[in-house]
C-alpha cells in the first residue's frame, strides 16, 4: 500500500487498486487474449475470466514509494511477441501511473501460453 498526501490530507492505494488498473491495461492491448495462471493441480496455463484477471498480475512495493508489476498473459498465435510486449510495458506504465500517480519502477511481462484460433 502506497500513502500519497498533500495540503488536503492523505490517500492510501490498496495493491487491489494496482492490480486491476494493471490487468485491464494489459488486456486491452493488441494480441492479448487475457491474463493467465498456472493451475495447481494440472500445471497447465488458463484464461483467466475478467473478474479474476488479479491471479494473473503481482504487484511489488518499493521502500522509494515505486512499484514494480510482473504480468503473465496469454496471446494470440502469430503476433509479434517483441513489439506485443513493448507496447503493454508502456501501456500498464502510463495507465498506472496516471491513475495514481505512482512511479512504476518495472514491469515486466511474462508469455505463459499463446491460444491458436
Amino acid at each position: 500500500m502506497i500513502r500519497h498526501e498533500n495540503e488536503n490530507g492523505s490517500v492510501c492505494v490498496s495493491t487491489g487498486v494496482y492490480v486491476d488498473i494493471a490487468g485491464v491495461a494489459a488486456s486491452n492491448c493488441f494480441g492479448v487474449k487475457g491474463m493467465a495462471a498456472r493451475s495447481v493441480t494440472d500445471g497447465v496455463y488458463h484464461l483467466l475470466r475478467k473478474e479474476s484477471m488479479g491471479k494473473g498480475v503481482k504487484v511489488q512495493f518499493h521502500e522509494d514509494d515505486t512499484i514494480s508489476i510482473d504480468l503473465h498473459i496469454i496471446v494470440d498465435h502469430g503476433v509479434n511477441l517483441s513489439a506485443v510486449g513493448a507496447s503493454i510495458i508502456s501501456e500498464v506504465r502510463y495507465v498506472v501511473t496516471k491513475c495514481t500517480g505512482t512511479e512504476v519502477r518495472a514491469v515486466n511481462v511474462y508469455v505463459d501460453s499463446m491460444m491458436v484460433g
